[in-house]
């Protein structure tokens, strides 16, 4: 679960404890309209307690709606009138002025609860929205595909947002599974667009039963125009790209193929030997987007040409870790850079589902709580 939907968990949370806990929000208003007037009642007459019944209304506002502080604001009101008819000093100035300023801020109250709870059921609305359509563009990758086992975890830079500029996609094929994990340029909401482009062009083209080259050229020629297509008038396509990771993992055979378009190398976790080795691809290629290859580079074979897969070992109980730079270069206060490679070797013996979320906690705390960029990680582990 990312930072973002913990967030909104843990504020509906409070929401809804507020709106059970209404009733209890009103014994204390209640029990201090109750009291002021009847120790008014003992007091000196130079001792008058009841402009503190401004204080029930204003308990009843923080925790209850419009109505029940209006009905506290209007009980507090008869209250103050009561204790001035006991006094005999109601059409006094003095009791006259409080209860012109307990009216006041009784309506302005009312007010300010009928705007509050307006607006959080907008906000709830907007953000059943946005979950929903964030939800649609980043899928939740299967626990399972195949002989592997999969864990993600996903972090956004921007406040309250599920997705941003890294991107996942698992796509399962007759004999092999597939995957991808990227990095637009760009962090944080304003880099969705190129987000959807790329993750759209991989499950368009991923499930189609073609070499892995033919697919990172597919990949590469509808994020060019996709870049090329949906850019604002000021903005400058050719600044814009995407670093990616393409995986095919055969069924039948214990390696992985990988076609890197200039992202940071998985690291291979080796059984139980507790080692960590990065994979750098010899021939890596480009970005996605940069357009670099000649516009007319779009048959099969120079597709072969463009992109070479290395091909690494990858056997029973193997895993590997995908991750984007928001975990490689995520610094502490000092500047060091996060130490990838020795924490997850600290922690390869947990499964693929506690590993990624010890490491995404942890990228968390390495940074002080605050995450400077989108951050994205895969754990995939072969099976028997």
């Amino acid at each position: 679960m990312s930072a973002a939907m913990i967030t909104a968990t843990v504020v509906e949370t409070l929401r809804t404890w507020r709106r059970s806990a209404r009733p209890l929000w009103l014994v204390g208003p209640l029990l201090l309209i109750i009291a002021i007037p009847v120790a008014d009642g003992f007091l000196p007459p130079d001792i008058h307690l009841a402009h503190l019944l401004v204080v029930a209304v204003a308990v009843t506002a923080v925790g209850a709606g419009p109505r029940a502080t209006a009905l506290i604001g209007a009980l507090a009101v008869l209250a103050l009138v009561s204790a001035g008819v006991e006094r005999r000093s109601l059409t006094t100035e003095s009791v006259l002025v409080e209860l012109s300023a307990l009216v006041a801020v009784c309506a302005f109250l009312v007010l300010f609860t009928g705007m509050r709870d307006r607006r959080e059921r907008e906000l709830a609305r907007v953000r059943w929205v946005s979950d929903a359509a964030q939800r649609v563009v980043l899928r939740p990758l299967p626990q399972r595909a195949g002989p592997v086992t999969l864990a993600s975890q996903y972090r956004s830079a921007e406040a309250d947002a599920t997705i941003g500029g890294d991107l996942y996609a698992a796509a399962r094929i007759p004999g092999s599974t597939r995957l991808l994990i990227g990095d637009v340029r760009g962090k944080g909401l304003p880099s969705i667009s190129d987000t959807a482009i790329v993750l759209g062009a991989f499950r368009a083209a991923a499930h189609r039963r073609i070499p892995l080259p033919e697919l990172v050229a597919y990949i590469e020629d509808a994020v060019r125009w996709g870049l090329a297509e949906f850019s604002e008038p000021k903005e400058d396509a050719a600044e814009r790209f995407v670093t990616a990771a393409v995986l095919d993992i055969p069924d039948d055979e214990p390696v992985v193929h990988l076609i890197s378009c200039g992202h940071p190398p998985p690291l291979l976790l080796r059984g139980r030997a507790r080692t960590a080795l990065a994979l750098p691809v010899p021939e890596p290629s480009p970005p996605l987007g940069l357009g670099v290859w000649p516009a007319d580079a779009d048959s099969t074979d120079s597709a072969g040409a463009r992109y070479v897969p290395a091909t690494f070992p990858f056997e029973h109980g193997d895993r590997l870790v995908l991750y984007t730079d928001g975990v490689s270069e995520a610094r502490n206060a000092d500047g060091d850079f996060y130490p990838l490679a020795e924490r997850a070797t600290a922690w390869a013996d947990k499964a693929p589902g506690p590993l990624v979320e010890q490491l995404a906690t942890d990228v968390r705390a390495y940074t002080g709580g605050r995450l400077h960029d989108d951050m994205a990680m895969i754990v995939v582990q072969r099976d028997a």
